[in-house]
């Protein structure tokens, strides 16, 4: 990357909350419930995709029209009900999001949850009031490692994938950045291995959101923001002004 960055685009599951196994609990008793063998470590590996690129490896094709709907509705009602209240946010995501727009970037969510999860984590993770725009399961054909999560976002901010970066703690996010020609920032707080996200794409990596707002100067982030290039800032958010940042 060369020139200035306009936009961060965050991943949300393990990035931002910490969700990934409470996800990985959900899919293996749906799964099971359904009459199909699930491993968690298996099912865990998997998470990051949709539902529906995640069925398809645990039930036959054969099975998949008939069950893949029900399955998928099973699992949201399950993890809204059972898992979705034990989702906390990671320490010092609100510090980053206001570090961001105070650099003059605009903020994107790019996830493959539902609409009334990504609501849920906005609130733990204390940035309803931070985020410019964002892109749910509702806005894309296909959940990760397709790009069209992260192309719907980049439509909804009006940025080039040269004018924005991920952030994004699978080797999914990495993959499905990368397919939409975004470069990618991993986080380690999602459980995934520094040597699966960087054979993914990812070309920095950091141990989670606190991690990343204290290396921020030296990161591509930081090395590229309209503050840094000595560009305008974006006006600040209620939430910034309230908050002092």
């Amino acid at each position: 990357m060369t020139g200035i960055l306009r936009a961060v685009i965050f991943d949300v599951d393990g990035t931002l909350v910490d969700s990934v196994d409470l996800h990985a609990h959900a899919w293996v008793e749906a799964i099971r419930h359904f009459g199909y063998h699930a491993d968690f470590d298996e099912v865990r590996s998997q998470i990051g995709k949709g539902g529906d690129q995640i069925i398809p490896v645990f039930v036959p094709q054969k099975d998949l029209k008939r069950v893949q709907d029900d399955m998928d509705h099973f699992r949201h009602d399950l993890f809204a009900r059972k898992y979705m209240p034990k989702v906390k946010g990671f320490r010092r995501v609100r510090g980053l999001f206001q570090h961001l727009h105070a650099d003059g970037l605009r903020i994107a969510l790019a996830s493959s949850a539902k609409g009334d999860e990504l609501e849920h984590y906005k609130r733990v993770a204390e940035i309803e009031d931070l985020v410019d725009v964002e892109t749910s399961s509702d806005d894309a054909d296909r959940s990760k490692p397709y790009p069209d999560i992260f192309q719907a976002a980049l439509d909804k901010l009006h940025v080039g994938a040269d004018e924005a970066v991920v952030v994004g703690d699978s080797p999914w996010d990495a993959k499905a950045a990368s397919r939409a020609g975004l470069p990618v920032l991993g986080v380690l707080c999602g459980g995934f291995s520094e040597q699966d996200l960087r054979k993914a794409g990812c070309v920095e990596i950091y141990r989670d959101p606190e991690d990343l707002q204290r290396r921020f100067a030296s990161s591509l982030i930081g090395r590229h923001s309209p503050k840094t290039l000595g560009q305008p800032g974006r006006p600040p958010t209620r939430g910034e002004r309230r908050m002092g940042a």
